[in-house]
């Protein structure tokens, strides 16, 4: 399977054009950041309670959640994945230990 994040943006790229009686994407960016934050918190909340008390099937499940949230809330606050990916770059060309150091300078 080659299911990429990049083919996850455009996908939500898409439904956000959609109505929101026709996509629960566009239904959740219409209610705004503040909802979308909040529910990315909560599958974060569910993908971690998963890594520790339940199977590799239901982790699994709940990232995916995590990770769509996650990258609906980006769409509405306009900040393309790029983005994030470039900032992941940046920090991966020095260590772990360096680079956190590094921010709280």
């Amino acid at each position: 399977m080659s299911f990429t994040l990049a083919d996850l943006e455009k996908r939500i790229d898409e439904r956000s054009r959609a109505t929101a009686e026709q996509s629960y994407t566009r239904s959740l960016i219409e209610k705004g950041p503040a909802h979308c934050a909040k529910k990315m918190g909560e599958e974060a909340f569910e993908t971690a309670i998963a890594a520790v008390s339940e199977d590799k099937g239901r982790l699994v499940s709940e990232a995916a959640d995590l990770i769509y949230h996650l990258m609906v809330l980006l769409k509405t606050k306009g900040v393309p994945f790029a983005e994030v990916e470039a900032e992941l770059d940046r920090r991966t060309a020095q260590s772990g230990h360096a680079e956190k150091a590094s921010r709280k300078a």
